[in-house]
């Protein structure tokens, strides 16, 4: 039985939790160890998820599974063009991958910008990353490459991925 809800500001660190326990067996072959503690300290500072959360900046969802959280996603418009809305995370736990868990937060993140009144989403993947196959699944064809400077002589080699709902 999984169940999903919207996150609060009070959830600000189980989801930190999460997105280490996901982190570090997913990047740990894409990326150097401190480009992983760098980004985790960035995107995952307490302060900026629960300024994402208290402004709407970015709607963030919980995916529960036997009661454990096992899942995350994240979302919004796209900055500079609200007719698209940008997933920027996704993650469920490593041990969970094949249970469907994925599928069902990208689905209600679908439900929630059509509900919207918008019909593209799209997202950023790495591109040494093994998830491209999973959005290729989930129907998400690659727009174009990009590379971001995150700071402190790290980048970002993304692929932008979109879809139309």
């Amino acid at each position: 039985m999984t169940t999903i809800r919207q996150a609060d500001v009070a959830d600000t660190e189980a989801i930190q939790k999460l997105a280490a326990d996901v982190w570090w067996p997913t990047y740990s072959t894409i990326l150097s160890k401190e480009q992983i503690e760098y980004m985790l300290g960035r995107m995952y500072d307490a302060t900026v998820i629960q300024e994402q959360i208290s402004t709407g900046t970015q709607t963030y969802i919980l995916l529960y599974a036997e009661g454990e959280l096992t899942g995350f996603a994240a979302y919004s418009p796209r900055p500079g063009n609200n007719d698209v809305y940008k997933l920027h995370k996704l993650y469920c736990l490593t041990r969970t991958k094949g249970m469907g868990y994925g599928k069902q937060l990208l689905q209600a993140v679908e439900k929630a910008v059509l509900n919207a009144g918008k019909s593209m989403l799209e997202l950023n993947v790495n591109r040494s990353n093994p998830a491209i196959g999973f959005y290729e699944k989930m129907g998400f064809s690659i727009a174009y490459t990009e590379d971001i400077d995150i700071g402190n002589g790290y980048e970002m080699n993304d692929y932008v991925m979109r879809k139309q709902l």
